[in-house]
This record gives structure tokens, sequence and C-alpha cells, in this order.
């Protein structure tokens, strides 16, 4: 740099600082006079009792008034305290020594101990998604490590998947069997207003030692602040996006997309939005979109996403469950009636669906996994006279190999929650079975 580059620079500083001061603090939200700032910008706000400032964002105007949300509790803010607007949105520290740690929704370990900074690169949460004309087709499976999804719903890398269940049916323990035994490069997983006894035993027992060395853990439980559950969303799909624009290809698992839209329906309450479909305000169903289309495929790298969408008494076409439905690229979904029956993982082969199946599977492929879907179509279709005997055996040929082949089938879609296969064993499996091999 010249002379000339140095005082261009020295005349954008500026030499002051601008200051706001509380008004009033209603519910979530925090009402302050002053300092000038834009939507989206980060700004401390100081109080007497506490050394470190709280951060708070804008998230809309009142008149001449800043409305902000916290990223902590509320509880130390008084009429009068100091707000310093920073000039930047929320940023964090993202590089290779994250992998393997459990960190928080700005990016600090949980653990307390220090990242390395040098390392380390600032990364904006909130970003655009990419150009439609620069995403590259998917044409390549990912392995997940699951029978039942590698061989009847298969996933391409860059695929974005919702897992949609009730409570208690296994979409924790299903994704902690996913970031295993699949074969990406890097796992990031966002637990997203979760119970706090809920991380560790998921880290523990779920993703166990061997599936955290390749994850980073993003979590946000349910005692935080509504914003910063949102926040916990965006901070996994930026640390995704990092490593994707650097060749890899991630699988992004985030629990839950609900949670994520009940917090937005907090904040967008507080600012004054009105509540429309259930409760649910407009800002919602605007901030989905944004979210999930991030993910996917780009020109240097992929994210394969896997979002669990929790359905409000198993109902699937609650208003969430449905707009989420309608951006992903596919769905799966987990039955409690399989559950209670002891099939594990409980996933509903006939309303489950992969939209991309037919482009990355072959023709061999595909011809098999039609015939067990007809297979089990045909037997759920005609369940009730089978399992009441008024069924006479010999009446329909399609009903009677229906038959003979579900119990193969269901203890075929069964799987340990340690065990793993590789997608061609799950394929070469699936063959076996519809030819007639009891070698399962």
């Amino acid at each position: 740099m010249n002379v000339v580059d140095y005082e261009k620079v020295i005349d954008r500083i500026v030499p002051y600082k601008r200051y706001g001061k509380v008004l009033r603090v209603v519910g979530l939200m925090i009402e302050s006079i002053g300092p000038v700032a834009n939507i989206g910008e980060v700004c401390f706000i100081y109080t007497k009792n506490s050394k470190q400032p709280i951060l708070a964002e804008v998230v809309g105007f009142n008149e001449n008034k800043l409305i902000l949300m916290p990223y902590t509790e509320v509880t130390e803010i008084g009429p009068g305290c100091l707000v310093e607007a920073t000039g930047n949105p929320l940023t964090i520290k993202v590089g290779k020594n994250l992998i393997g740690n459990v960190v928080d929704a700005l990016g600090q370990r949980l653990d307390q101990k220090p990242l390395n900074d040098v390392q380390l690169t600032n990364v904006l949460t909130e970003q655009q998604p990419p150009n439609p004309l620069s995403r590259p087709p998917i044409s390549e499976p990912i392995q997940v490590g699951i029978k039942a999804i590698d061989s009847l719903l298969t996933v391409g890398k860059g695929q974005r998947v919702g897992i949609f269940a009730g409570s208690g049916v296994g979409k924790s323990t299903l994704l902690g069997m996913i970031a295993r035994n699949s074969n990406a490069d890097i796992n990031v997983i966002a637990l997203v207003g979760e119970r706090g006894r809920e991380v560790r035993e998921f880290i523990e027992n779920d993703l166990g030692e061997e599936g955290l060395n390749k994850s980073i853990v993003v979590t946000a439980t349910s005692d935080q602040p509504a914003l910063m559950r949102i926040k916990g969303a965006f901070t996994a799909t930026a640390i995704s996006e990092y490593f994707r624009d650097r060749g890899y290809n991630v699988n992004l698992l985030m629990d839950s997309v609900t949670r994520v839209a009940m917090a937005q329906r907090e904040v967008g309450l507080a600012v004054g939005e009105p509540p429309t479909t259930k409760g649910y305000t407009p800002s919602v169903f605007a901030t989905l979109p944004k979210l999930l289309e991030r993910t996917g495929t780009s020109s240097k790298g992929t994210i394969t996403a896997f979002y669990t969408v929790l359905v409000d008494g198993d109902d699937m076409n609650e208003p969430i469950a449905d707009a989420v439905r309608g951006i992903l690229d596919g769905h799966f979904i987990l039955d409690r009636r399989l559950a209670e029956q002891g099939q594990y993982p409980s996933i509903n082969i006939l309303q489950s669906v992969s939209r991309l199946m037919k482009n990355i599977a072959t023709d061999e492929h595909l011809k098999v996994a039609q015939q067990i879907r007809h297979l089990l179509a045909i037997y759920e279709e005609n369940r009730e006279l089978i399992q009441i005997g008024a069924y006479n055996h010999g009446s329909d040929q399609q009903i009677d190999q229906s038959i003979v082949y579900y119990p193969k089938i269901k203890q075929f879609l069964q799987q340990d929650i340690q065990e793993y296969h590789t997608i061609d064993q799950s394929i070469q499996q699936l063959q076996q079975l519809l030819n007639g091999s009891e070698n399962l």
C-alpha cells in the first residue's frame, strides 16, 4: 500500500463511538434510544454489575427507537444502560481445529477452553444460498450406513432430507447412526432446543467417540433465549458452508427445524408481527427457505443435510412439517406404530421418499427397490384380512407372494444401533432378499 491508500483508510476511521441507552425491557424485547444501527447488527449493552457486555442483535425499529434481542438473559439490564453499536453482524471463528469439539451458537467451546485464533477464519452466520446456476446436479449416492435408507431411500451427495416424527420415536438415535456410519468427510451436528441433559447423552451414547472425532457439535438448549436457538441453526449452517467451500463433503444434521421455527415465532411476536397459521408469524415461513436453501451442492463441495421435524400429535400435515416438506428433496417418516412393534429404525418405507433416488441409483437397483415397495404395499392393503384369517390362500397370487416375503422384508429393515453396513452390502442384501436367499 502507498501513502494515498493509507490516507483513504484513515479517512474512513470514525474517531469516536456512538452510544444509546436502554429505555425499557418488555419480555424478550429491549428498546433503546440510539445508537445508529441496522437490522441484524450486533450491539453491546453495558451493565453496572457485569464485567462483560451483553450481546444483543437489532431485530426491528419503532419510530426512532431500536428493538434489540439479547443472546443471553436480560436480568442485569436496567433503564439507562449504555448500548454500543459494533457496526457488524454476528460472525464466528471457524477452522479445522473445531473438529471434535462442542460449541455454542456463538462458536465458543462449551468446555470453556480457548480456541487457537491463528488457525481460525471469521465467517458470517447469515449468508446467501449459492446461485442456482452454480449448483452441479446431484449424481452420486452417499453412504448413510443404514440398510433401509441406502437400499430403498438412497440419498445423494448434496441432497436435503427431512426426518419427520413425533416425540420419542428415535430421531436423535437415527441421527447418531448416520453421523457414525456415513462416509462424509465431516459432520456438523446442530442440537437446537434440546433438553440440557440430552446434549451429553447424545454425544456419549448416540454419537460416540468415533462419531465425535469427525464432527462439530453446535448446541443451543431449550433454556436459552430464542435468538440463541435461531443462531444455533445459522451457525451450524455457516460452519458447513465453510468446509463445503474448501472441497469437503459435509453432513449437516439438525435436530430440530421445528424448534428453530418456534424460536422465530417468539421473536416475531415480540416485535409485533401478527400470528397467522397456528400462531406462526410470517417471518417463520420466510426464514425456513433462507436457512434450508443454503445447504446442497456448490461448485466446490457438498452439504448433505438431514433435518428432523418434530410433528405435533404425529400430524404430518401441520404447518411447519408441510412447509419443510415442500422445500426439501425428500422425507423419511418415522412411524410410532412400527416403533411400538419393536422395529428400529422405525422408517415407514411406503410413506417416505427420496426424490433423487431415480437419478443416482442403477436401473437394476431401482427395479429391485420398486418390487420390494410393491410387495410391502400389497401386504399393507390387505393386512386386516390376513391378520383375522379372512384371506384364503391361493385367491390372489400377488397377496400370496407378499405374505411369503413380508417377514423377510421386516427382518431386513431392522438394524441394531451399533450395526454397520456399507451401501454396496445393503443393495446386495436387498437383491438376495428378492431372489429368495436366506443369508441376510
